[in-house]
């Protein structure tokens, strides 16, 4: 059953890591290497953020300029547009990695249940979660892991 299983029984122990420092090009690289999709971003023993492939790819998007309404011989910048713009333009000239990064993700524990892990993955819409012990990374639990903890119990 999903619920007796621990996160620390189906995570991905060990992640590669990369620095808040660390260029763009070089956590892409990583995560080609080592074929995942995300990796937590340390300073020091602490997480505090993660990148992601949709992270870096948004650097490839084109920028979608503010809109403005002209109304009464006047402009008015439409609500939200600028700080959407200013967001945007600024992942796409990011050269390290805390410019694309996601800060202060959400986490699950090591003695959590896959099914508390697999609750939070779908209802926060996100694809894997760092793991903490005693406030330590630990690991990096996904929904593939999941699904593969679920196969192999079926079996």
């Amino acid at each position: 059953m999903m619920t007796e299983k621990t996160v620390r029984e189906i995570m991905t122990a060990e992640p590669v890591t990369v620095t808040p420092e660390m260029t763009v090009t070089d956590a892409a690289r990583l995560m080609v290497e080592h074929a995942i999709g995300a990796l937590p971003v340390m300073e020091g023993d602490v997480i505090i953020g993660i990148v992601t492939e949709g992270d870096l790819i948004m650097q490839d998007v084109k920028l979608e300029f503010p809109t403005y309404l002209h109304l009464l011989d006047g402009y008015i910048l439409y609500p939200g547009a600028k700080a959407r713009f200013e967001s945007e333009l600024k992942k796409a000239v990011a050269a390290n990695v805390r410019d694309v990064m996601t800060p202060d993700p959400l986490t699950v524990q090591a003695d959590a249940t896959v099914e508390d892990a697999a609750t939070l993955l779908v209802d926060r819409d996100v694809s894997r979660l760092p793991v903490l012990d005693g406030g330590r990374l630990v690991g990096v639990v996904s929904k593939s892991d999941i699904v593969r903890s679920l196969v192999a119990e079926a079996e």
